[in-house]
């Protein structure tokens, strides 16, 4: 399986990292070479930082990077069998992404979200598949944290959401399939607590 990582940031060169790790191919993509590079970079630094530490061989560290292409051009990914968008936080950012994504990759791949808060049903609106779009939210710092959520919107398929925890599964993460609301469950479990203790320190 080949998968797309759109946005080389923190998360996405995080998640690019686990999937590679996982043993898959991986086009990491954002919209300069700058922003690639650099996310190539971070992931060759945490990888290193793996290997001195003995969790991995170095021969394991040069095979994971391998497995990494750095790319700009969508259209070098359209052979992509499986999307995660890393991009900004921004409903509209990622409907565009979305809609491109969906004239781009073949009609079979599925078109993941790391959003933690928007909405899976408006970006699957975007596309002409909305029964393939679906949320997988990794946590910070990808490579370390197990957790991830699998969000459904009302027109994600069952096989979808299948696919997607075999994925995350085959990653070492942990899935869990939420559906569709604000903050999803983590986050909604978050902010009262941190609420609650700044109510405590303002008192």
């Amino acid at each position: 399986m080949k998968i797309l990582v759109v946005g080389a940031g923190t998360m996405g060169a995080g998640i690019a990292q686990v999937a590679a790790q996982a043993g898959y191919e991986v086009f990491l993509q954002d919209i300069t070479e700058q922003y690639v590079n650099k996310g190539k970079k971070n992931i060759a630094s945490s990888l290193e930082r793996m290997a001195k530490k003995g969790k991995l061989e170095p021969a394991q560290v040069a095979e994971i990077t391998g497995r990494i292409q750095g790319i700009v051009d969508l259209e070098q990914a359209k052979e992509a069998d499986f999307v995660i968008e890393a991009a900004l936080e921004n409903l509209e950012v990622k409907e565009k992404i979305f809609r491109n994504l969906d004239q781009i990759v073949k009609p079979e791949a599925i078109l993941a979200s790391n959003t933690s808060s928007l909405s899976i049903t408006a970006l699957g609106a975007a596309t002409k598949r909305p029964e393939k779009v679906i949320g997988m939210h990794f946590f910070n710092p990808p490579p370390i944290m197990k957790l991830v959520e699998v969000v459904k919107g009302v027109r994600t398929a069952p096989e979808t959401i299948a696919a997607v925890k075999q994925v995350a599964e085959k990653m070492n993460k942990k899935p869990i399939v939420v559906n569709e609301s604000p903050g999803f469950v983590v986050n909604r479990i978050l902010v009262p607590m941190i609420n609650e203790a700044a109510f405590l320190l303002m008192e």
